[in-house]
Order: C-alpha cells, then structure tokens, then sequence
C-alpha cells in the first residue's frame, strides 16, 4: 500500500515518522542479533560439540571458521546487493537463508556437514548484517541517525549477552544443538515486523551496476586459501605452504581487480578517505583481539576451570551488560569530543583487559579471576564500538552507505577469520611445549605420557584418568590462553595507536570528515 509516512530527501536517504521508526529499529536489531548472538552462543556449545563428535582442536575451529570464511568474503557483495536491489529485500532474504542454514546446523549428524551448513549460514549473515545497519542510516538523517545506531548497537549487545546465557543452559540441560534452533523464532519475528509493521518502508533508489562475481570468487578463494594454510601451518606440508602463497596471490589480484571494476563490490575509492581507512585498520585489530580471545575463553571456563556451560555463558555477561547500558552514553562522546580521543582511550582500555585475562591460573574465584577483565572489556569497547560505527558511515557519501557498512563489517569479519587462522598454530605450539614440561614436572608415568600426547591436537578435550595428566593438561591450555590474551592486549594497544594517527579530521558536532 502506499506509504505517506516516509519521504526521500534529496540526499537520497529518508525521514521516518516515530510511529513507524521503532518498527524499523526492532526488525534491524532482531535480524541483526541472529549473528551477534550466533558468534558468542557457539563459542560456549564448542567444548560439548566436541565432546559428541569427538572432534580435534582443529575440527572444532573450522565450525568457527567456516562461519567467518563465507561471512567475510561475501559480506562486500551483500552490501552491493543491498545497494542494487534494495536494502529491505537483501536484508529480509539473508534473514530467511540464516534461519534455514541454523536449522541444518541443529540437525547435523557430522562435523563436515555442520561445517557445511555453518558455510550457507556465513552466506545469509553477510546479506543481513550490512543491509540491517544500511537501512537504518537509509530512514534516519542528522542527530536521529546517531541515536539509532546507538540504540543499534545497545540492543544487539543486549541480545548477545542473553544469548551464551541462554545458549549455555541449553547444553547443560538439552544439546549444543538446540543453540542453533535459537535463530527461528528470531527470524520468524523479523519476517513479520518488516512485511506487516514497515510493508511500505522504501530503500534509497536501486543501482543499476552489475554484480561483482569476479571480485567475489577472488576474495573467497584467497581468504581459503589463506586460512586453511595457517590453520594447518603445523604439518609442515609441502602443500599446505604452497595454498597459503596461492591465497595471498589471489588476494593480491582481489585489489588489482577491484581497482579497474566497474561495478566493485569494494569500491577503492572509499579508501582515499584517511578517516575511514583508518576506521578500518582500527576494525581489524580491535575484533581480532576479540575474536581470538573469545573462542578460547569458554574451552578454559568449561574444560579447565570446571565451569558448567551456563556459568561459562553467564562469565562474559558484564562485557556485554556494559556495553548495553552505556551504548547511548558512548554515542554521546562523538558528539561531545570527536572521534579521535574515544577511539584512542576505548582500546587503550581494552588491551588492559586483556592482560587482566591472562592472569588467571587454574582455579580461584570468578570474581577476582575473569570479572575484572569483563568489566575493562566491556567498558573500552563500549567506549569505541559506538564512536567507530558512527565514523565509519559517516566517512562516505550516502549513496555509499551500503558498500561502506559491507566494506567495515567485512573487515571486523576477515579480523576474527584470520585472528583464529593465525592463533590455531601459536596456540597448539605453546600448548605442546606447555604439556611436554607440565608432564615432566609431575613426574607422570611414561605409558601415561605418550597417551596423553597421542591426543594433544585435542587441547583442553584430552581425555585421562591419571589425575597429575589431567593437570598439566589444565596447565597447558593456561599457558596457552595466556599467549593468545597477550597478542589481544598488543592488537587493541594497536588499535588505538592507529586512532592517534589516523582519526584527525573529525567534527565533534556532527561527526562527519572536515
């Protein structure tokens, strides 16, 4: 039906009336929380995944990484897509590719078809997620659009807090495999709100350009190539080498491509703003960090540290509770101070998290072992997540909001790919080095030792009744958990060192370049 409550300004974005604005807000949040909740909740199922399939280290990560991989590479197309055929359509399709790919993930009865359908669901994230934060700087312009994006940002934290908890307690009383039937009804809620609330809700005007298929297939290949190199980088395989030298290659020609594209799907003229080039460099330290800590962080919790999951999911609560009730907060300080110093001051915060969260030994108290570093965790990325989303789309003109919002979530997404890629290997070395010594110390019988070692691509999963094995398994995976918190602590200083550097030409009031 036609639609008098919404209108397009000339600059090509639309003023939504309150009446329908909250319908808006409530289909970007819920559509978009399918994935934030989706990349915490399994992190906390991994430990009993592996458990049911008796999976390696190794396999456990490519149920994570084949996620990433698809979501990465293609998440530049998404936004293409959107830009093309409209937000609203790509956003409510990669909804509903999302929700299928998560039923046949609950449904696997394998490793390599979880993988498989963890890859189709990497596929409807990359349609949602930058059509879901495109559509809301599409519908609302000046001060709102800030606001919106930080209520964006709140209510999706919110969401990913409930979701390890909820996610937690499922395994612990149900299955790992009811976490991924947490998306349906999420998904179904969506549908509804955007077909039935915000039927006439209209996207800016369709582009005409053509798809950017070469780019695409260049970017998913090297990225494959790329990951499964480092992640297999131990074997010490002629072959393993030589993909890892094919996937840089491929990712080279990737930029040559898209510099004489005619329709990119990353536009490199993008690039030649200092302030979102720098936005973006911040991105990939900053969720690199992230993403290298949170996939270990629920291992040590449950097979180390002897926490049920629901505790393990309910431990990194105070991260995400922070970051939901000082969203709005946080979008204040761009108006308030620029972009430059929150952006130097949140990750700063950050990395002194992360060295907090390599403290902790093998047992002692939640609460002064890992709540400390939750809370400096959740107050610097709530102090730069906000801030960061609001420069990056604000760095383009408006008819690239689109490609932009692809361009940096596929930066946040490539991170934590390739931050797993490269911590799979750092993290097995110092593990075997770890288990090698802590069995020494212990003095643990030989027939012992070489059972123990049998199964260390295992990690934390190693299964003994010896009860000294047992702790210096518990040992190594500290040791190297400790490892991987210290490289995060050196990726957010990093983050925020590249604020310092790059991040000059910011307005306080408006937050847009000079």
């Amino acid at each position: 039906m036609p639609c008098k409550e919404v209108s397009f300004h000339p600059t090509g974005t639309t003023s939504v009336e309150p009446s329908r604005a909250k319908w808006v807000l409530a289909a970007t949040v819920l559509g978009s929380s399918m994935e934030f909740i989706d990349g915490t909740v399994v992190n906390v199922a991994l430990p009993s995944l592996q458990r049911s399939f008796g999976a390696t280290g190794t396999q456990v990560q490519w149920v994570v990484e084949a996620y990433a991989l698809f979501l990465s590479s293609l998440l530049l197309v998404g936004g293409s897509l959107g830009d093309r055929f409209g937000l609203r359509k790509t956003f409510l399709t990669g909804v509903a590719i999302f929700a299928a790919a998560s039923i046949w993930c609950g449904v696997s009865p394998s490793v390599s078809q979880l993988v498989v359908s963890r890859c189709l669901q990497g596929v409807g994230g990359a349609l949602l997620v930058p059509n879901s934060l495109a559509l809301l700087s599409a519908n609302f312009t000046g001060a709102e659009r800030g606001r919106a994006i930080g209520a964006w940002s709140g209510f999706a934290s919110m969401m990913t807090a409930l979701g390890p908890i909820v996610g937690g307690w499922m395994v612990q009383h149900g299955s790992w495999r009811w976490v991924f039937f947490l998306n349906a009804p999420l998904a179904l809620t969506t549908i509804w709100i955007t077909l039935s609330k915000i039927p006439g809700l209209p996207s800016p005007p369709p582009q005409k350009s053509g798809i950017d298929i070469k780019g695409a297939a260049l970017a998913t290949a090297g990225l494959s190539g790329l990951t499964f190199s480092l992640m297999e980088w131990s074997t010490g395989h002629i072959t393993v080498r030589l993909l890892g030298l094919l996937g840089i290659a491929l990712l080279v020609a990737f930029v040559f491509v898209e510099r004489r594209a005619i329709s990119p799907m990353m536009p490199v003229e993008l690039f030649r703003s200092r302030t979102f080039s720098g936005a973006n460099l911040l991105t990939f330290f900053l969720y690199a960090a992230l993403a290298g800590t949170l996939f270990y962080l629920p291992m040590n919790l449950i097979q180390v540290q002897g926490y049920t999951p629901t505790q393990a999911g309910a431990a990194m609560f105070p991260l995400v509770l922070i970051m939901f009730l000082l969203s709005r907060w946080a979008g204040g300080l761009l108006g308030r101070y620029g972009a430059r110093r929150p952006l130097i001051v949140g990750p700063l915060i950050t990395a002194a998290g992360y060295a907090l969260l390599a403290r902790p030994g093998v047992g002692g108290s939640y609460w002064i072992t890992y709540f400390p570093a939750m809370i400096m965790l959740g107050l610097g990325m709530t102090i730069s997540v906000a801030p960061l989303t609001t420069v990056v789309m604000s760095a383009v003109p408006q008819g690239k909001t689109g490609a932009a919002s692809g361009v940096n979530n596929a930066v946040s997404q490539t991170a934590a790919l390739l931050a797993l890629a490269i911590s799979a290997p750092l993290f097995l070395q110092r593990f075997s080095m770890e288990l090698t010594q802590q069995l020494s110390i212990a003095a643990v019988a030989p027939a012992v030792v070489e059972q123990v070692q049998q199964q260390k691509r295992r990690l934390g999963a190693i299964q003994t009744e010896d009860t000294k094995a047992k702790f210096a398994v518990d040992e190594a995976f500290v040791g190297g958990f400790r490892l991987i918190a210290l490289l995060a602590s050196a990726a957010a200083v990093s983050a925020g060192i590249t604020a310092a550097f790059t991040l000059r030409q910011i307005e306080p009031d408006d937050g847009r370049p000079v």
